[in-house]
């Protein structure tokens, strides 16, 4: 028997608090999950810094993917004997929906913006470069690694098979939604899954939901929207997450300013010097993040000393509404205060910006991401989501966006009482 076609003896199956159980019979899937580059996923959160507002938040990229997995492969076994569905695609669909997040590095995307990285590049090196995944792929066919990696880059020549992983209404997002949601101990994020799952077909070049399960979706596109305001964009998060940018901000200084660390930061200097190789990022997680973090505490540098420990204690910063177009004389007098204060305001006073497009449907010369749902109508013919629905419609195509300013208000009225006077009028009482 060909290895693609390949089960196991019996099926394996993982308990999951989402979705009961993820079940796993092809061989394949089973070896994927075994390989360094997947387990290493355990050792990176899902959710970022969220746990320092979400105590429960401790779950990982890990779990996360092997829900999407368990997603497309419900999904799949509805779609086995309908029209429009090619089964050949069916462990293409599996590996790259349990691939997809393969490439995310430790705090994912606040690590991103200091090392100018991008987790999609590093997932494709992963899937076709020299590693442990890449060799169970390419015992599939030589080229399904590039196949894999062309569904997760949306390149794929069939785009059924993209819109399963990624779209408007994906994989990807129907297990985030429930599983943030879950372990961040929210209401928000609850959607009628099992009812999209039923009303889902395949359709030309995308997965498209019956008119009945229009309810359903309204759902989850609200619990979209919600949860991005309520979860991923909480500001006591973005706090955290200022932080932990500000800190390999000032690490990455210090080193090419040649600071002596007391201990020698040997996993980040690649990234320092902006030359990360594959094996440098695979084996930067957040466990060794955390511990140079708990080391740096206690640095001779009282910048990377305090911001760690904030950190590591959850000393955060507070934060006001800050609005960009209309306090940003406010934003040039606070950035001289705190100079004259000896608090560096290039790591003591940030702005921080949020936006979401909660759904949105295709304008012709924007980014082909955003093909909107349709709805199957019982005639056959579709019908674009937010044209049926009056909720989808009212939140259609509009970007929400949120402006904060974080500073230590703790140091701040540490300061001698003109300094700290003045500084906390701009703060507090500037409409």
């Amino acid at each position: 028997m060909a290895y693609k076609d390949e089960k196991l003896n019996e099926e394996k199956v993982f308990k999951d608090p989402v979705h009961s159980y993820v079940h796993v019979r092809d061989r394949v899937i089973w070896d994927l999950i075994g390989t360094r580059e997947f387990q290493r996923l355990r050792r990176i959160k899902q959710l970022g810094t969220s746990y320092l507002t979400f105590h429960g938040a401790e779950h990982s990229r890990f779990n996360h993917s092997l829900g999407v997995y368990e997603i497309v492969r419900r999904i799949l076994e509805n779609f086995a004997h309908r029209p429009n569905w090619n089964q050949e695609e069916r462990l293409l669909c599996l590996s790259a929906a349990l691939l997809h997040d393969l490439g995310h590095g430790p705090f994912s995307h606040s690590f991103e913006k200091v090392f100018n990285l991008d987790h999609e590049n590093f997932t494709r090196a992963i899937i076709l470069g020299d590693t442990e995944v890449n060799e169970i792929l390419i015992k599939v066919s030589p080229d399904f690694p590039q196949k894999v990696a062309d569904v997760i880059n949306k390149t794929y020549k069939d785009k059924l098979v993209v819109s399963l992983i990624s779209s408007q209404i994906d994989a990807d997002r129907m297990d985030y939604l429930q599983r943030d949601a879950y372990f961040t101990g929210v209401s928000y994020g609850h959607f009628d899954m099992e009812r999209i799952l039923r009303v889902m077909r395949p359709y030309d070049d995308q997965v498209v939901v019956k008119e009945t399960g229009m309810h359903a979706v309204e759902d989850y596109i609200m619990s979209r929207y919600q949860m991005y305001w309520q979860v991923y964009f909480h500001p006591v998060t973005r706090s955290a997450e200022v932080i932990l940018t500000k800190i390999l901000h000032r690490a990455k200084q210090l080193y090419r300013e040649n600071y002596s660390f007391k201990i020698e930061p040997t996993p980040f200097l690649s990234f320092f010097n902006d030359d990360v190789s594959l094996e440098d990022y695979i084996r930067l997680d957040e466990s060794v993040v955390m511990y140079y973090f708990q080391m740096w505490t206690e640095e001779e540098d009282s910048i990377l000393s305090d911001l760690a420990y904030r950190f590591m204690n959850r000393k955060l910063f507070k934060y006001i509404e800050f609005n960009p177009n209309s306090q940003m004389s406010n934003l040039m007098e606070l950035y001289q205060l705190f100079k004259e204060a000896n608090l560096n305001p290039e790591y003591y006073l940030v702005v921080d910006s949020s936006s979401d497009l909660p759904y949105d449907f295709y304008r012709p010369g924007e980014e082909e991401e955003r093909l909107p749902i349709h709805l199957l109508l019982p005639n056959g013919e579709l019908n674009e989501l937010s044209r049926q629905s009056e909720i989808v419609d009212a939140i259609s195509g509009k970007i929400r966006t949120d402006h904060k300013l974080y500073f230590p208000k703790d140091l701040v009225e540490q300061l001698p009482a003109n300094q700290k006077d003045k500084i906390m009028e701009i703060l507090y009482k500037q409409k």
